[in-house]
């Protein structure tokens, strides 16, 4: 990056990442739209008494999508909402800064607070509805001192989990705490933050203290103001350690230059009472430790409650500590919108204050006429505004500030600057892709909509990707967008064209598979070329090796400028220059392919794509392969005019057909085989066949492989195999000459390969034996999609089995590529194929970008008067619920969904992906040895955690008691 940070920055914080739930607005971004348009975001009632009651509400605060996080309906329904809404932003927030928490060996902490909602006293109130449930559960399960633990456990977070209870500064007391943990090596990335939210939301009861808003406005600095609003709200940020977001490529937000956090003490009126010494200590303590002097501060987000005693205090404590008697620093308060949002409101205002800074506005502050006399602002640095105010960038790092109270005088003050302009880097490749996964298909086609909505014409699609592939969790149900631009991208996103499948639970291997000669054109994967260095170095170091045999430079033939394109057409026909040119292809792409982390389980080749396939296998180094590629080239081109015919028949029915100078080159599959011989005498046969109405083809191959005509070559090309050094395959390879593994002693053995010039390619043995290895994907490496087609119309390779081409076909009219590979490269990630994402970005400079985040699919978890056992029925997408077979296995289920709140329960599902716990499992074990007499063990329920396989573990069980 560049900018103003030219001091030393090593104590410095970055804002990488925020989330924020608010009444009245989706979102921390639907915040700051409702803030810049000055919305009222307070919701009042029928006036009562003289008191128009307030609150402000956060809409669906008793919604949570338990299912994503592991939870059973029956704990989610115990859980305190404001644990739930934590956890949601957590997750949220981490997504917007661009990190996936099961990734890497960043550590990462947590520190927050709530608010107190009586939520204990609720469930309490509620215990015959929650029959079997502890009153330690019930703690658990509301208690504030797991606030933080909670989410470190289900996020699988491993730094400090800190829970800060300070009152309303709460918050800015947790970003405080995180940053100090930060800066000591406590953990590397920290989310800081808090949550008030009471279920159902209350009407707090007027009185004439003054704390409360008679007419339901907060009229912070204003000389009308009468009193705070009670709020609802959940704000959590991201840190990170400045020097470190830079070099990571995060989307640095605003820096934190520096923080305090203090007390008043016993020199105030009394406990309650706010204190100007106190609150102007802590503002003076952290400009000091921000180095920077308080006139510099263009913009103070305060506490600003509205209270006709609290306004004037806060604000004459803010002119001590700045000590400016009269500046241009705009004072504000998001309060005035929202309401007090309690041990939530100074991190919120935290958001509020970075979003300024990004956006270069100041919001106003809302209800604002004329200030507050006892205010004195003339006296003072500050101004206040009812109008958004512009706040451009300009020489000097425009600076903010954050103030946070807390009753019992904990008070606390964050002081920001402006994150430095990025520094522009060059473009990557044009094409990228961009992954989408969900738990459920429907939460991925919601993720798709939303991300279309969101991308703009000035998006970098590049960050898009490395944000989607290395910041996001990955769930089972998979679809991805493979593009060249936003446009395209969006139009991909928004329309029915995105494929998504269900992804296998564990990774699945690869076969690559290398085709033969036919399929080449001039120009075929120039993108890649262009774009992909290893791509390009592995063409780069064929055409060197191949020069001199072939006399002129491979990548003219491959990648002709407009004069030679003729010329590269007419020598990528030929046997010598098409057989180098697929060669060089398939070993440039498999390199590229391996870089990306996409290793070969196995590998099998074509005819021709033996020789790459033995390169991939270890058998042969790329020099002696391309060698051996050109003397077969060279003895092919010099053979007497040959054609080759495929043939939609079987090899049985084709053999009595052709008569002695006729060979079947391939058997490429039940009902598909190549014949080859002279010109002529394959003509006739086509001739005949086509007669019969047996569809019969001519192949874009000009010599007879696999004939009697290379019978005289084969003593010369054996004897010149035998000068190469072969060595036994370092991974499996499946002979397309046996149909069969290749041993050592074929693979080193140069009659082996002189057999293979001149028998039957039986590719389609080959398939059977590669279908009964394993579940592999199946990927194409060379141009065109022929061997994919063979392997998708064999009827042993299955419908579920991914069959991927890397390159398009020389008639498919997108010959650079580029998509092409994206969309294979999608194909394998979508079925569970391990990718190197930041292989696939070497040599650019991706960063992080802010992007929607998870479509939670919630449902209504609130404890109501009179409601029975609580249930709730978790719809699952697919087709994958099998209903329980017998009474035993019914009982079991019907136990499963007693103690988790499951109306259905499957016979394959998991008590523990249902969200059942250790405390949940031994409540089961009870229930069960009250139902069945069964003495079950949580031990058992662990290692048998479905219910088919519990009902056979009690049926062990009933049969070694008897």
């Amino acid at each position: 990056m560049t900018g103003p940070h030219e001091q030393d920055t090593s104590g410095y914080v970055a804002v990488v990442g925020l989330a924020a739930r608010v009444p009245a607005a989706d979102g921390a971004g639907g915040l700051w739209d409702a803030l810049v348009r000055g919305d009222d975001m307070i919701t009042r009632f029928p006036a009562a008494d003289g008191h128009v009651p307030a609150y402000g509400v956060v809409a669906g605060a008793d919604e949570f999508d338990a299912a994503f996080f592991g939870y059973a309906p029956r704990e989610a329904l115990l859980l305190d909402p404001q644990h739930r809404v934590f956890l949601e932003c957590a997750w949220e927030a981490l997504e917007d800064a661009g990190y996936d928490p099961a990734r890497g060996d960043r550590t990462i902490g947590v520190f927050g607070g709530s608010g107190d909602t009586g939520h204990f006293s609720a469930l309490l109130a509620h215990r015959a509805m929650l029959p079997g449930t502890s009153e330690w559960q019930l703690r658990l399960a509301s208690g504030a001192d797991f606030l933080t633990s909670r989410v470190s456990y289900k996020l699988g977070l491993t730094g400090p989990a800190v829970t800060v209870q300070t009152a309303c500064s709460t918050s800015l007391v947790a970003v405080h705490t995180a940053v100090q943990a930060l800066l000591a090596g406590d953990c590397d990335i920290a989310l800081a933050g808090g949550v008030t939210l009471r279920v159902p939301h209350p009407v707090d009861e007027f009185s004439d203290d003054g704390v409360l808003s008679r007419d339901g406005h907060c009229r912070a600095f204003d000389a009308a103001a009468g009193g705070t609003v009670a709020s609802d709200g959940a704000g959590v940020v991201v840190l990170k350690r400045f020097d470190e977001a830079v070099l990571d490529g995060d989307d640095v937000r605003a820096v934190i230059r520096g923080s305090a956090v203090n007390n008043d003490g016993s020199a105030k009126a009394g406990f309650t009472a706010p204190s100007v010494d106190g609150q102007a200590g802590a503002a003076r303590l952290a400009l000091s430790i921000a180095g920077v002097d308080g006139a510099d501060v263009g913009y103070v987000e305060a506490h600003g409650t509205g209270t006709p005693v609290g306004d004037p205090i806060e604000v004459r404590a803010l002119a001590k500590a700045y000590g400016v008697p009269r500046g241009d620093c705009v004072l504000g308060s998001v309060k005035a919108n929202l309401g007090h949002t309690d041990a939530a409101s100074g991190v919120i205002g935290l958001i509020k204050a970075v979003l300024a800074l990004r956006h270069e506005i100041i919001p106003g502050t809302l209800h604002f006429r004329e200030p507050n006399p006892a205010l004195d602002l003339e006296r003072t640095p500050f101004r206040v505004s009812s109008r958004p105010q512009p706040w451009p960038r300009s020489s000097r790092p425009r600076l903010a500030a954050v103030n946070s109270l807390g009753i019992g005088g904990t008070n606390a003050h964050v002081v920001l600057e402006e994150a430095p302009v990025p520094a522009p880097r060059e473009a990557g490749r044009p094409y990228q892709l961009l992954p989408l996964s969900a738990r459920t298909g429907t939460a991925l086609r919601a993720s798709a909509q939303r991300l279309a909505g969101a991308l703009d014409d000035g998006a970098a699609l590049g960050d898009v990707a490395w944000t989607l592939q290395t910041g996001r969790a990955v769930f089972g149900h998979r679809g991805f967008v493979a593009a060249g631009d936003v446009r395209q991208a969006r139009e991909l996103l928004a329309g029915e064209s995105m494929s998504a499948v269900r992804s296998p639970d564990r990774p699945r291997p690869v076969a690559f598979l290398f085709p033969g000669q036919g399929g080449q054109y001039p120009g075929m994967a120039a993108d890649l070329y262009t774009y992909e260095p290893v791509f390009r170095a592995a063409v780069d170091r064929c055409a060197h090796l191949a020069e001199p045999r072939l006399g002129f430079d491979l990548r003219t033939m491959i990648y002709p400028d407009a004069a030679g394109r003729a010329t590269a057409a007419d020598r990528m026909t030929g046997m010598l220059g098409g057989q180098a040119a697929v060669f060089t292809v398939q070993y440039a792409l498999a390199a590229l392919w391996r870089s990306w982390g996409v290793e070969p389980d196995l590998v099998l080749g074509h005819s021709l794509g033996a020789y790459a396939a033995a390169t991939v296998a270890g058998t042969l180094d790329v020099a002696d392969a391309l060698a051996l590629v050109l003397h077969r080239g060279r003895i092919l081109g010099d053979l007497p005019s040959g054609a080759m015919l495929a043939v939609s028949l079987p090899e049985d029915e084709l053999a009595p057909m052709l008569s002695d100078d006729l060979s079947i080159a391939a058997v490429n599959g039940p009902r598909q085989c190549v014949v080859t011989g002279p010109a002529d005498r394959v003509a006739a046969v086509r001739d005949a066949l086509t007669a019969r109405d047996v569809e019969a083809r001519l192949l874009h191959i000009s010599a007879a492989a696999h004939s009697a005509l290379v019978d005289p070559a084969l003593p010369a090309f054996e004897k010149i195999v035998a000068g190469v050094t072969l060595r036994p395959p370092g991974l499996p390879w499946i002979s397309d000459r046996t149909g069969q593994p290749v041993t050592a002693g074929q693979a080193c053995s140069p009659s082996y390969w002189s057999e293979h010039l001149r028998h039957t390619v039986h590719f389609d043995a080959a398939l059977r034996t590669l279908f009964a290895s394993g579940e592999h994907a199946l990927l194409e490496i060379g141009p065109g999609r022929t061997l994919a087609t063979l392997a998708r119309r064999h009827p042993e390779c299955g419908t579920d089995r991914p069959v991927v081409a890397s390159l398009p076909h020389a008639a498919d009219d997108a010959g650079g590529g580029g998509p092409t590979m994206m969309a294979a490269l999608g194909r394998l990630w979508q079925h569970a194929v391990p990718v190197d994402w930041a292989a696939v970005h070497a040599g650019d400079e991706p960063r992080r970008t802010p992007l929607p985040t998870y479509p939670f699919e919630r449902q209504r978890f609130r404890l109501t008067a009179g409601d029975s056992p609580a249930t709730v029925a978790v719809a699952e997408d697919g087709d994958d619920f099998e209903a329980p077979v017998g009474d035993l296995e019914e009982t079991v289920a019907a136990a499963f969904g007693e103690v988790l709140g499951l109306d259905d329960v499957g016979r394959h599902d998991n008590f523990f992906d249902l969200g059942g716990d250790s405390l949940v499992a031994a409540q089961y074990c009870r229930l069960v040895r009250d139902s069945t007499g069964a003495r079950l063990t949580v031990r058992a329920v662990f290692e048998a955690p479905t219910v088919a396989r519990l009902a056979e573990e009690l049926t062990r069980m009933s049969a070694v008691a008897s």
